[in-house]
């Protein structure tokens, strides 16, 4: 049996020439070899007459050839035309820099080319072509062919004959390392059939079958090791709180009733707080459906408990705003909340720090400076971080060691499809808040052609500025770029100031800005001192406007629909009817679709669903930022029923084995292990 393990170069047939090129791919190990899995695969098997041949298409013919011509267009350049034809009519093939292709090929041979087609006029020629003498088995045409992610230097002809040299070997035995009852279980092949028939498929069928057995497991394997790493987390003893009966009263005391989505969410929390277990928990909900009263009453929960808590948001001006509203709910029934933020003074910060010392302080809310090395807290019991996607897992980590394992509260308001956030969020359980406080009117969206960009800021601006609102415009870059055209916000402004709003005070925002610049600005939109705001995606994760009721967002098709929404929801904050603009440039059929998803809903959870559909996983999801193992060949949006048996299996498996130390997942565990080894350290939620 050849061990998998062998250095690439010592493999027969590759040497360390060859194993220089592969390692540029990530090739080192022979098993890295056999898991390199193709990217796609071509149907070579369809033969087609010159006839039916339809341009741009990819396709096998079988023809005779007529004439070979060999000429030099230019110095260091061969062209060799091949004109062949069959009973429905003629086309001819091109090939550059192969002149032993006319050594090869003589008038009257029958072949099969596969290429691409070109039909001009009444002209057809197949490019990029690969041609071969019929015979009862052709290499290159008539079969499934394997499509391999290449770099320089390496074509996918030579990895096709290097992985084959290899399968041919007759000591080569991939061994198993799922468990035989899962095999029989989901009918799953052998990972020694999936190997071979997945780099070379002895039929459409066996290709089917190799494939499920791979997502499956691809699958199962990412499933299983975040439970396990998640487990790692959960079952470490935490603090028993109680719920304390005085919650009740602070939960009167609210000017409003708790919509469905927030209870569920809330007796989810305060039934993780009561177990002795850490909590883990991601509450997940939609812009403006009301996470941070489902956060205020669980650290209300904690300090009735005895306990501090701490909350840290992304910004100064979201802080502030958290301080705001928690001072006025909770101080009335003798909670100490405090702020601590980078523009305090030195003096004001220390006071701050001397006070949660000695627990004087109940709630501290901050931005990055709760994590500093200088904040002590005499007896921490509840982190929660606001809009998790701005911060790492470090960060989070780090603000829990304050403590002795404190409760752990995650909230974010982008919206992501359930199973996505299953995968993603795979250390955290999840609650999701999926409706909006009664009352909250619907924003009105509009997607415009540019070609109406004056109306718009003519009339609608105006209007609202008259009836004494204000008005954000986004647009997507902050200094013109000549790669895009794209509004930037500084000259946007100076636009706006001359032809249009010179008698309006017009603010600017963008990420290049300091810290302070920008909370100062927001404080003064706020204060209603800027009667519309231009800025750049900064105001994404923002302070509550309630006078804002118009957003124009510039160039909308370059932004992805997730963050359309996020922006949007900016805006409808207050009583007043709210509208929403999106300007856009492209006339292509996607961004008509996502213009139209934008008007029709302002349900999150539907847009990331449409949002996964149109872009695909690749870019909806990189897991390669989340630090999870990389997907080869699964795809979250095309295999998702595979993805939820798997996800099934995997709760199934560690709810008996939640260590994977039985005999039968012994092997499952160390691929599992070997997967996620450069990982462990990096899953996040970044």
């Amino acid at each position: 049996m050849i061990d998998l393990e062998k250095d690439i170069q010592y493999v027969k047939g590759i040497g360390p020439k060859k194993a220089y090129k592969l390692n540029k791919l990530g090739i080192f190990t022979l098993k890295d070899l056999l898991f390199y899995f193709p990217r796609q695969f071509e149907d070579r098997n369809n033969l087609k007459k010159i006839a039916q041949l339809q341009n741009d298409e990819k396709a096998t013919i079988k023809a005779v050839i007529v004439s070979v011509n060999t000429t030099n267009p230019k110095k260091g350049m061969t062209l060799t035309k091949i004109d062949i034809k069959d009973e429905t009519g003629y086309a001819k093939l091109a090939f550059f820099n192969q002149p032993h292709i006319k050594n090869l090929y003589k008038c009257g041979d029958t072949v099969l080319v596969f290429g691409k087609v070109k039909k001009e006029f009444k002209t057809i020629e197949l490019s990029s072509c690969e041609i071969e003498h019929l015979t009862n088995a052709p290499k290159s045409t008539c079969k499934v062919m394997p499509i391999y992610p290449l770099t320089y230097g390496v074509t996918n002809k030579e990895i096709i004959s290097i992985i084959k040299s290899v399968l041919n070997n007759e000591e080569l035995r991939i061994k198993e390392y799922l468990p035989q009852r899962i095999i029989e279980k989901y009918k799953l092949c052998s990972i020694d059939y999936a190997i071979r028939n997945i780099h070379n498929p002895t039929s459409k069928e066996a290709l089917k079958i190799a494939l499920y057995r791979i997502v499956f497991e691809e699958f199962l394997i990412l499933q299983l090791g975040l439970f396990m790493f998640k487990n790692g987390t959960t079952e470490v003893e935490g603090i028993k709180f109680n719920r304390d009966e005085n919650l009740d009263n602070i939960l009167k005391a609210l000017p409003f009733k708790l919509t469905n989505a927030q209870n569920r969410a809330l007796n989810e929390i305060i039934e993780d707080m009561q177990s002795n277990k850490v909590m883990n928990r991601l509450v997940q909900g939609d812009v403006g459906s009301g996470k941070t009263v489902v956060a205020l009453l669980a650290l209300a929960n904690c300090v009735l408990n005895g306990y501090q808590g701490a909350l840290m948001a992304p910004t100064e001006i979201l802080a502030e705003q958290h301080y705001i509203s928690l001072s006025e709910t909770l101080k009335p029934f003798g909670m100490e909340i405090e702020l601590l933020v980078g523009s305090l003074t030195k003096k004001q910060k220390e006071k701050v720090l001397e006070r949660v010392k000695n627990k004087e302080i109940d709630i501290l809310i901050g931005t990055h400076a709760l994590i500093e090395d200088k904040v002590e807290f005499n007896n921490l019991g509840i982190v929660i971080t606001d809009e998790q996607h701005r911060f790492g897992v470090r960060q989070r980590g780090k603000l829990s060691e304050k403590g002795i394992n404190p409760d752990i509260l995650v909230m974010t308001a982008t919206p992501i499809p359930r199973t996505l956030a299953l995968i993603l969020y795979g250390d955290l359980d999840i609650s999701i808040i999926d409706e909006l406080p009664p009352g909250r009117q619907p924003i009105e969206t509009l997607a415009v052609d540019k070609g109406k960009r004056d109306k718009a800021y003519n009339s609608l601006v105006r209007r609202e500025v008259e009836k004494g609102r204000q008005v954000y415009i986004v647009c997507p870059l902050v200094e013109e770029s000549e790669a895009i055209e794209a509004k930037a916000a500084t000259e946007l402004v100076e636009e706006l100031k001359l032809e249009y709003f010179s008698d309006l005070r017009v603010g600017l925002l963008h990420g290049k800005m300091k810290a302070s610049e920008k909370d100062e600005i927001m404080k003064s939109f706020k204060n209603k001192e800027i009667d519309i705001l231009v800025s750049t995606t900064v105001i994404e994760v923002g302070v509550n406007v309630p006078n804002a009721t118009l957003m124009i967002i510039e160039n909308a098709e370059r932004f992805g629909l997730a963050q359309l929404h996020q922006l949007r929801g900016r805006v409808g904050r207050g009583s007043h009817k709210s509208y929403c603009i999106l300007i856009y440039a492209s006339k292509s059929e996607v961004c008509r679709q996502r213009m139209s998803i934008m008007e029709e809903t302002n349900d999150g959870f539907k847009i990331s669903e449409k949002d996964l559909e149109i872009r695909g996983p690749g870019e909806f999801f990189g897991t390669r930022q989340h630090g999870l193992p990389e997907l080869k060949v699964a795809n979250i949006f095309k295999h998702m029923k595979i993805l939820k048996l798997a996800q099934q299996e995997a709760r199934y498996i560690i709810g008996l084995d939640y260590k994977l130390q039985n005999n039968e997942n012994k092997m499952l565990k160390r691929e599992i292990m070997t997967k996620f080894e450069h990982s462990i350290k990096e899953i996040s939620l970044n």
